[in-house]
């Protein structure tokens, strides 16, 4: 068997070495991804990505490097460009050259398909959205994690169904897949508010909308910054719906999704925290009324150009799988869990001190920092309980240097100070937004700022000492810290969001 002549030149030779080699690499790759389940992101990039691009290279230029050659080889003879070249299959080297076009663009064929259909998947997967750019999505892809939606992948809730969606996330891809190559990037990365799909469209296809449900029960457990790390308790019964389920969302929190209700408003920030402006609408009825705030009225002339936005799902839970948690409440999870001893004291105020007030510029510094910090303020204030309890102390740096970890990364800025989370209102402003007493309509009426419109508190206190409700009732919130009355004066973000009283 003998291939055409024209076939040997240099041009068709690099090309079939090229598509050759990388044919061979894919096979054996495939071979070991499949079959003995090894592999990464990055083979998966390798395998579906990078060699077809050089097997396509390599199948285009044995063509051109043959067409080339048949050029020359004409000039040395008459040549009539407009006379169609003869395939006689009754010459074996036409015939060879036949089968191995037919047989190669089956095979090509076949590789694109699985090829496309492989690259498609793994673009669309979690590892690919949250570790191929590891350094800058690394907050997302932790915090992600820890998230209640950890099985369910990045593409559902930012990308959607439908075509047009995903390549308008392809080509927003490849300006990002360039800003990381040219390190163009910004720290840390915005929150993309603009470019989400509204709630209906993505998380409604898990979350129906038609079906809530009456009160849930929540506990919360917290650790006083004193020397003793005193432990607090309250449940909290919340009001997600109506007191019945059968009454669906006619009160409650989810009473502002009510099919018969539309609020909207106007943000004077990227992040939606200030909204000074707000419309409610009473679909059936038509009546509307406008609350203003007060103090911080919108000027007229931005109200012609500021998106009017109707409120959804994601005005309230804008931080469903990526919630970078205040240090304050990591603490305690750790604290409760046993990963920092509770024993240890004054461990919850020495955390804070480190976490709030140290300057962290990496993450290796601020496992350094944290040791250290901890080390020696147990040296220094309780020498025999540092020598007696070197164990329990590195289990409270361990711990500490855990819970830093997965919520606060400073080589991209990402903390609990710029991704804020709208649900509650301790750590952000939150419901506060609205509910704050000062967004009042013409005629008067104020959107109340009334706890009780959302939770009932059935129980607050030290274990052993908590005061308990009556039934169908709700204690009155008593501040851990004596603070007298400033609690019901000023928000709770005053003091929460960036201290740890």
């Amino acid at each position: 068997m003998k291939l055409p002549r024209t076939f040997f030149n240099r041009l068709s030779l690099l090309g079939s070495i090229l598509g050759l080699t990388a044919l061979i690499i894919f096979a054996f790759l495939f071979i070991v991804t499949y079959f003995f389940n090894v592999g990464s992101t990055y083979v998966g990039i390798l395998m579906y990505m990078v060699l077809p691009v050089f097997i396509i290279i390599g199948l285009v230029l044995i063509p051109i490097g043959m067409i080339r050659t048949a050029k020359k080889f004409a000039r040395d003879k008459d040549y009539d460009p407009k006379r169609w070249k003869v395939i006689d299959f009754n010459n074996p080297r036409t015939r060879i050259a036949a089968v191995i076009f037919v047989f190669g663009t089956i095979i090509f064929l076949v590789l694109s398909a699985v090829g496309s259909y492989q690259a498609y998947h793994m673009t669309e997967s979690v590892e690919f959205c949250g570790k191929v750019c590891h350094k800058v999505m690394k907050p997302e892809h932790t915090t992600y994690q820890e998230s209640p939606h950890a099985r369910v992948t990045c593409t559902e809730c930012h990308v959607g169904e439908g075509a047009g969606w995903y390549v308008k996330s392809k080509l927003s891809g490849a300006y990002q897949v360039y800003s990381v190559l040219a390190e163009k990037y910004p720290k840390p990365i915005p929150t993309p508010i603009e470019n989400l799909r509204p709630a209906r469209e993505t998380c409604e296809q898990c979350h129906w909308p038609k079906k809530f449900y009456s009160s849930q029960i929540r506990y919360e457990k917290h650790f006083l910054a004193d020397s003793m790390n005193t432990e607090w308790n309250i449940h909290l019964s919340m009001k997600i719906g109506a007191k019945h389920s059968m009454f669906a969302n006619q009160k409650g929190i989810h009473w502002h999704n009510n099919e018969n209700v539309k609020i909207e408003y106007m943000a004077s920030d990227d992040k939606r925290e200030y909204l000074p402006w707000i419309r409610y609408i009473n679909k059936k009825t038509g009546d509307t009324i406008v609350y203003e705030d007060e103090f911080m009225p919108m000027d007229d002339s931005l109200k012609t150009v500021t998106e009017k936005r109707t409120m959804d799902c994601m005005d309230c839970h804008n931080r469903p799988s990526h919630k970078f948690l205040v240090p304050q409440l990591f603490v305690d999870q750790k604290i409760a869990s046993g990963d920092i001893p509770k024993d240890l004291p004054e461990i919850k105020k020495l955390t804070m001190d480190i976490l709030f007030n140290e300057k962290f510029n990496t993450m290796d510094s601020a496992m350094m920092i944290i040791d250290e910090k901890i080390s020696t303020f147990y040296e220094d204030n309780y020498p025999d309980l540092y020598a007696d309890n070197q164990e329990k102390i590195r289990t409270a740096i361990t711990g500490t240097q855990e819970c830093f970890s997965q919520n606060i990364f400073p080589e991209m800025g990402a903390n609990w100070d710029e991704y804020p989370d709208h649900i509650g209102h301790v750590e952000y402003n939150g419901c506060f937004r609205c509910h704050d007493s000062f967004h009042v309509s013409n005629n008067g009426d104020r959107i109340r700022k009334d706890c009780k419109m959302c939770h009932s508190i059935l129980l607050q206190g030290e274990p052993g000492k908590a005061e308990v409700a009556k039934h169908n009732e709700s204690l009155e919130f008593d501040h851990p810290v004596d603070i007298g009355g400033a609690w019901k004066e000023s928000n709770c973000t005053d003091c929460h969001r960036y201290l740890y009283l």
